[in-house]
């Protein structure tokens, strides 16, 4: 996974791109194109703090930030974003709240009825985690008035000493932080465990052993009702894939097996290289379309992205897109593991006979992304703005928690009853599914998938109205 890292004067904005996983920080260009996985960060320098307005509105200053290439904090921020106005005005981007995604997503209906994810957890797994978490997701919930989380963290084996210099502890620190508070923002009510193990994942089988070994110890343990996975490695690189041996990837999938014995819903990334992937050097992506595991499992509902255009208030001022930038665009296409799943037959005409992403799409553009707080060095203590399908994960986990309450018992597998509702969808029934039928997944030079009417390889059936979708998911789930 890689994060798109700037540091900007007012009038311009300079990159670097973080391999996670892949030693020190330095610039990649894949095709002249800046690459992004599974999460993209933007650090801005902002000149001047904005006078007090309406909290949704007004949200506070982002402060400089150093050069991420090499170690050391900074002093004397202003802990505070700014509203999407100003974005728009003096960084050419939107940026968004949690307040907004409430209005955007048409949540704050399902909270005035106590559906808040109460009583359900939420596990989160990342490798190292993030040394300042719980201080920097209360101050994210004070900032936006979100109830503090109830945030318990699980370590797996020995993690090593958070290293600021180290650009695979500082990238694991940002995927963290970003999984942590949009699972909560979303499902305010929720418990959240946080795995944290202590091998970093990569391209192929690295750190999965350490991840699904995680995962099964918890679900075995009766603790999680939802797993947010905003990681992900190409299946090509998986060893054994090019003499079609995909044993090393099949023998991972234990977790997800017991987690439909325990009837424990499973999500993961679809990534952030639209209808590619990276390649093992985790530099380069296939210049042929390919896709992304744990996503493709079936056991797994994958998460795409999406595109929202949103004013200081969280209203829409244009329908959603698929997610498609200079950074990235949203994960989706054909598994080349995997067959059709039963629950895709009624979308053969898409998928063919092969296992098609994704299943379901949300906010993920890095040029509209939303606000995340972060106190480790070398950056902290500052508010950045983040995008990818690691945003989208977390923010659709949260909605299954509140599915999940609702309905009074865990949903499980959501694959069938999403399908489902897609169906019914279609036929006119408010199910909250809302269609995506604009934009594309190209990237990197490949061409992807285009959006349409009902299911299709960049949006998968679209995006949700959260009240309707979560009373229709617990109808049914």
């Amino acid at each position: 996974m890689l994060s798109l890292w700037a540091r900007a004067a007012p009038s311009a904005v300079t990159a670097v791109h973080c391999r996670k996983g892949r030693g020190p920080l330095r610039h990649l260009r894949l095709a002249g194109i800046p690459a992004l996985a599974a999460f993209s960060l933007l650090w801005f320098q902002v000149p001047t703090a904005p006078a007090a307005a309406a909290r949704v509105a007004q949200p506070h200053v982002v402060a400089p930030i150093p050069d991420v290439a090499g170690p050391g904090s900074i002093a004397g921020q202003l802990p505070a974003p700014i509203s999407t106005t100003q974005c728009e005005e003096q960084l050419g981007i939107r940026c968004y709240s949690p307040l907004q995604y409430h209005v955007a997503y048409d949540l704050n209906r399902l909270y005035g009825q106590g559906i808040t994810g109460a009583g359900e957890t939420i596990l989160i797994v990342d490798s190292y985690g993030s040394p300042t978490i719980r201080n920097d997701v209360a101050t994210f919930d004070a900032e936006f008035g979100l109830p503090p989380v109830n945030l318990t963290i699980d370590q797996f084996g020995a993690i090593p000493p958070y290293d600021p210099t180290n650009s695979t502890m500082i990238g694991w620190a940002i995927e963290t932080t970003l999984d942590v508070e949009y699972a909560h923002a979303i499902a305010p009510g929720a418990n959240i465990v946080l795995a944290e193990t202590p091998v970093a994942e990569e391209e192929g089988t690295s750190g999965f052993p350490q991840m699904m070994s995680a995962e099964e110890t918890l679900i075995n343990r009766g603790v999680p009702d939802v797993i947010s996975q905003s990681f992900g490695a190409t299946e090509n690189t998986f060893p054994g894939f090019s003499s079609g041996n995909y044993s090393s990837l099949l023998d991972l999938r234990y977790a997800f097996k017991d987690a439909l014995r325990h009837h424990v819903t499973v999500l993961a990334a679809a990534g952030d290289y639209g209808a590619t992937n990276l390649e093992s050097n985790g530099s380069t992506l296939y210049p042929y379309p390919v896709n992304s595991w744990p996503s493709t499992d079936p056991l797994v509902t994958s998460v795409g992205g999406s595109e929202l255009t949103l004013d200081n208030y969280g209203n829409r001022l244009a329908p959603d897109t698929v997610w498609n930038d200079s950074a990235g665009a949203g994960g989706g296409g054909l598994s080349a593991v995997f067959q059709r799943p039963w629950f895709q037959n009624g979308v053969t005409n898409v998928v063919g006979d092969s296992r098609g992403t994704p299943d379901i799409s949300m906010s993920a553009a890095a040029t509209a992304g939303c606000w995340i707080y972060v106190s480790f060095a070398p950056f902290g203590p500052v508010w950045g703005v983040e995008g990818g399908t690691s945003e989208a994960t977390p923010m659709f986990a949260g909605i299954v928690a509140l599915a999940d309450q609702l309905a009074g018992h865990r949903l499980g597998d959501i694959n069938p009853a999403l399908y489902l509702l897609g169906a019914l969808s279609e036929r006119g029934d408010r199910t909250g599914i809302v269609d995506i039928t604009s934009g594309n997944n190209s990237f990197g030079g490949v061409t992807g998938y285009t959006a349409g009417p009902g299911y299709d390889l960049a949006s998968g059936w679209g995006t949700v109205d959260a009240y309707q979708f979560v009373h229709a998911l617990a109808r049914i789930g």
